[in-house]
């Protein structure tokens, strides 16, 4: 039954990837939003409901070796996988905002993380803690994405507005026919349904794998620092990977900042507000880490605003050998 659900989860994940992508790209046309603002928030958000689901359930249960490890493990799975293997497939032409605005508060993201949780290192404290009032902090910075993500949208509706309308009055002079356009209704339905196949899709995918790795012998530690920190970013991988194949290289990417963003300033500030978190020197290193690969990978978007396959392969390495070392830990 494992294999069966095995199979069953990875179909409802390719699947509900592409139909919320197809959704989502939808309901942006039809707002004259920008693709990428749709990126950074309803797909990052939507495929970063596993991980708040993980990570808040185990600060409820006093896990907090759990709500730290899925957060930052996914943020650096979504950062070297997931954008190293879109860029394997198709080079990632990266916007010119993301590259100036999104980007830089991501690696903010990770630096504030570090400074709130450090505190043996920047304070007087016998330890490190993410306190409740360090989650409201974290949780006033993503206040302020949203306020920027929301601003950019604003600023451009009217600018998408007048490139539709040329757009539409060229495709009817070219065929003598109006371009077809999914309703508002069935593209909300396209992408609810298709988010609810990803997350669906992953949890099974996660769960049957576990249990498959199990019956092998393999330990619950070891299936939790691989199987599970992956599967909880297989929404974001499967997404990215779908919305790189079809052009939509601003969701792709706008997917994994948006989702880095959420799982740090959303997910964990809402776990640290519900239970105060301990932060080891494992979380402090992992977190260091997080840091290093985001400056870099922003090294190799602003050498030519984009991420080509060499670069992308150079990612996926770097993952691989992360996986290697915190397996040895």
């Amino acid at each position: 039954m494992s294999y069966v659900l095995l199979v069953v989860g990875l179909i409802l994940l390719v699947k509900g990837a592409d139909f919320f992508v197809s959704g989502s790209s939808e309901i942006a046309r039809y707002f004259r939003v920008p693709a990428l603002v749709i990126g950074l928030t309803i797909v990052a958000f939507g495929t970063s409901a596993p991980e708040a689901a993980v990570s808040i359930t185990a600060a409820i249960k006093g896990q907090n070796g759990i709500a730290v490890g899925n957060v930052l493990g996914s943020n650096l799975f979504n950062l070297l996988m997931v954008v190293g293997v879109c860029a394997l497939i198709k080079p990632v032409n990266v916007d010119k905002g993301v590259i100036f605005k999104e980007y830089p508060f991501m690696i903010l993201s990770g630096a504030a993380l570090l400074a709130l949780g450090a505190d043996t290192f920047l304070g007087d404290s016998g330890s490190n803690l993410i306190s409740r009032g360090d989650g409201i902090i974290l949780l006033l910075f993503f206040c302020v994405f949203l306020f920027m993500t929301i601003r950019t949208a604003l600023f451009s509706r009217s600018e998408i507005q007048e490139h539709e309308i040329k757009a539409t009055a060229e495709e009817h002079q070219e065929d003598g026919k109006k371009p077809k356009k999914i309703s508002l209704p069935k593209s909300i339905l396209f992408a609810a349904l298709g988010l609810g196949g990803v997350v669906g899709g992953g949890q099974l995918v996660v769960n049957s794998a576990s249990d498959i790795a199990l019956s092998f012998g393999i330990s619950e530690t070891l299936v939790g620092l691989t199987i599970v920190a992956i599967g909880t970013s297989l929404p974001e991988l499967v997404t990215s990977i779908v919305a790189a194949r079809k052009g939509e290289s601003d969701i792709a990417i706008g997917n994994v900042v948006g989702s880095n963003l959420f799982n740090i300033f959303f997910v964990l500030a809402a776990s640290a507000a519900i239970h105060p978190i301990a932060f080891s020197m494992e979380s402090v290193i992992d977190s260091i880490i997080l840091i290093g690969v985001s400056v870099l990978v922003y090294l190799f978007i602003l050498a030519r605003k984009s991420i080509n396959r060499i670069e992308g392969g150079i990612m996926v390495a770097l993952y691989a050998a992360y996986t290697a070392y915190i397996i040895l830990r």
